[in-house]
């Protein structure tokens, strides 16, 4: 199978996960409104009920986030852009597309970017020292702030 084939049948692939992210993201909507007219009980219900509900929010959240990468992934497809690195141009391998099917960067760059990541994610920010509005450093600290605190 080429690379060409292999794009569409990853595209069948695409279409049907993003239908059934859709379809589990509104049933797990209407479910929580259904649950929440019918709230009834003592504490530990409700307190059960609330954990519940955070957890399907969250995994709501993140099929949400899924359900994205999968639409930035068929407007790729329809753009001839798809299994080309965003970053570096160079073609995805197959076997990446295959495991990540919403891939838009390359093992590679993908390293990098969370190398990246982390990285400023660590490095810390000096707010003892600020810019002046024109862009030019004038030396002026925190301390020549003039706070207006009632």
């Amino acid at each position: 199978m080429n690379r060409r084939q292999a794009i569409l049948n990853m595209r069948q692939i695409l279409l049907k996960r993003r239908d059934a992210l859709r379809r589990a993201l509104a049933g797990d909507l209407s479910l929580l409104r259904e649950l929440r007219t019918e709230a009834g009980g003592d504490i530990a219900d409700f307190a059960l009920d609330s954990v519940q509900d955070e957890i399907s929010s969250q995994l709501a959240e993140i099929e949400s986030r899924e359900l994205a990468r999968i639409e930035k992934a068929l407007q790729r497809m329809d753009e001839g852009l798809y299994g080309i690195c965003e970053y570096c141009g160079c073609s995805i391998p197959m076997a990446r597309l295959k495991v990540l099917p919403y891939a838009t960067l390359c093992v590679k760059c993908q390293r990098e970017a969370e190398l990246e990541g982390e990285a400023q994610e660590r490095r810390e920010v000096d707010w003892s020292r600020i810019l002046d509005s024109n862009g030019t450093d004038n030396d002026i600290t925190i301390n020549d702030i003039e706070l207006d605190v009632p």
